[in-house]
């Protein structure tokens, strides 16, 4: 052990040293709580780097890190740039590469850490184990990011050009909290937390990008300023490791959950290191938990369901193998597969190989011309469809279709029949299945479709229909007409909407049915579209307008669900 401050006694042997401090290259000093094994000598050391206070150490989700420590590690939880006890201004993810790296080169050098480290920790603290991996440290052998994203525009904030906007807004006014104490804003302090104790309420005003609570001169810009860079672009990828998978050299295990915030960005991140790292040590090594979770907490209770005591995955014990196979050459995750994921319907855990079925199965759209709301006629079928109506919806956005959990913003497998009873959607669902269909991978949708207005959103939602008339949510996807064709989109004219939702593993058994919803938003999930040249961030009753969706299902327009499943 080494440092002047006091030694707190933690039990079993685990001894605390508090707001150790780190002086980086450029005169900045970040402060870390270091928590020492039993035993003294040196150990590897597990570093986790955040945003929210080094004394909570993410234990919302994780063992607290005297749990770590007694297994035989150094266990340090550092306040990043501008946050806690450190010093500097935030901004979120900007510095986090450098001083990621600079804190492991002087932690391996103390006299505690035998040199080899690791680091844990989800959400912003998945993304500074991305960054700083990516500046290549030496002594840094693996990583375990967790519900996080490699490619921030279209993993963190963005889905196909539409704003993630519930997560954004919430997550914004809670980091703007913090700069406002360090600033002494008072004032601006106050509007923050009652903006925080009314978050949802908080997505309705508009124009959005004029929120009182991030316009305020004297906090930080960088909420707007995720508003306003809109398309992926250098703002973005100056701050992720999107364009920089090969300079990633260490083994990682991404942990996801099927209803998380951050599940694509997480997935896609897997992919893009399993590909893309820059070794081969690297991309055979990979792996991803995708388990049936929300963002906080993980467990075997998703809003009003109980997925069963396998969801009750110990993530702990897991990490603990992770990292002792790493850096104490344990051998204890040479038999865990690539991707481990629980499988939604028949709640239990499966191996597999890679993040997507082996076989894809399309089902076509039908109807009579009235597919509007559960109530109408619209069908799945593996056929195509022939000489058949389109079917029409108004959107309107003063009058949104809700994503899933509804205002209260409460996400999982919720029912969506009481909302499918609205007439501003469209409802396709298939005849009660004969045999089980697992669909494993992210489900893509291809419809031909108008819209009376020169900008435009879909969205497409997948929804497990059980005998009783359940209707429970498994995934959606959104696209914005800017964001997939361009300047090329006109209205009142057919374009090929095809997106991908994001994944899922869910089994559909016999008897119960495929539904396709179809709609032209997902609020407060993402921001609404202003079916005109408006941005949505600047969006009001005042410019803002409606707009008539017609999708088409006919033999030269075929419309349809393309499922990954496992044959």
């Amino acid at each position: 052990m080494a440092g002047t401050n006091l030694l707190v006694d933690c039990g079993d042997g685990v001894m605390l040293e508090r707001g150790v401090a780190c002086r980086l290259q450029d005169g900045t000093v970040l402060r870390s709580d270091h928590y020492y094994p039993p035993g003294g000598g040196k150990q590897p050391t597990l570093l986790m780097r955040q945003p929210y206070g080094r004394d909570i150490a993410s234990t919302v989700v994780y063992a607290h890190p005297i749990w770590f420590a007694r297994r035989g590690y150094n266990v340090v939880i550092q306040d990043v740039r501008g946050r806690g006890g450190s010093e500097g201004e935030f901004y979120p993810f900007r510095n986090e590469g450098r001083d990621g790296a600079e804190t492991i080169a002087w932690l391996r050098m103390r006299p505690e850490c035998n040199g080899r480290v690791g680091m844990y920790g989800f959400s912003y603290q998945g993304m500074t184990q991305l960054l700083a991996a990516a500046e290549q440290p030496e002594g840094l052998e693996c990583i375990a990011p967790a519900m996080t994203a490699c490619d921030l525009y279209a993993g963190w904030f963005y889905h196909n050009g539409a704003l993630r906007l519930a997560s954004s807004l919430g997550w914004g006014v809670q980091m703007l909290k913090e700069d406002a104490v360090r600033r002494g804003l008072h004032e601006g302090r106050a509007k923050l937390e009652a903006a925080w104790t009314n978050l949802r309420a908080q997505t309705w005003f508009m124009p959005y990008g004029e929120h009182p609570v991030i316009t305020d001169p004297e906090l930080p810009s960088y909420v707007r300023d995720w508003f306003e860079h809109d398309v992926p672009g250098e703002y973005w990828s100056s701050m992720d490791v999107s364009a920089r998978a090969s300079d990633i050299r260490v083994p990682a295990l991404h942990v996801s959950g099927w209803y998380d915030t951050y599940l694509q960005g997480s997935v896609l991140g897997f992919e893009l290191l399993r590909t893309q790292a820059g070794s081969n040590h690297a991309r055979d090594n990979q792996y991803l938990l995708a388990g049936p979770w929300v963002h906080i907490p993980w467990g075997d209770r998703v809003g009003e369901c109980d997925l069963g005591a396998e969801a009750r995955l110990d993530t702990d014990e897991l990490l603990l193998r992770w990292f002792d196979h790493w850096l104490k050459d344990a051998d204890t995750f040479a038999n865990e597969p690539k991707v481990r994921h629980f499988a939604m319907g028949v709640n239990r855990w499966l191996a597999a190989d890679d993040w997507r079925g082996d076989a894809t199965m399309s089902l076509y759209l039908h109807s009579g011309g009235r597919a509007e709301s559960r109530k109408g006629d619209g069908g799945l079928s593996t056929v195509k469809a022939a000489d058949e109506p389109s079917d029409i919806f108004v959107y309107d956005p003063e009058v949104p279709v809700m994503s899933p959990g509804g205002a209260q913003g409460v996400s999982g497998p919720t029912d969506q029949a009481v909302l499918e009873m609205g007439n501003n959607l469209l409802v396709y669902t298939g005849e009660p299945l004969g045999d089980a269909l697992h669909v494993f991978g992210a489900p893509k949708v291809t419809l031909y479709a108008a819209t009376s207005a020169s900008h435009a959103d879909f969205v497409a939602k997948l929804v497990r229909v059980l005998p009783g008339g359940r209707a429970e949510f498994v995934c959606m996807g959104i696209a914005r007409s800017s964001a997939l064709f361009g300047d090329e989109y006109q209205a009142d004219s057919v374009h090929v909407w095809e997106f991908e939702l994001e994944p899922t593993s869910t089994v559909f058994a016999v008897g119960e049915r495929v539904r396709l919803e179809i709609a032209g938003c997902a609020f407060p999930l993402y921001d609404r579209s202003s079916s005109n040249e408006t941005k949505p961030r600047d969006m009001t009753p005042f410019n803002w307008g409606r707009s008539t969706h017609c999708v088409f299902h006919d033999e030269a327009r075929p419309s349809r669900l393309s499922l990954q499943v496992i044959a």
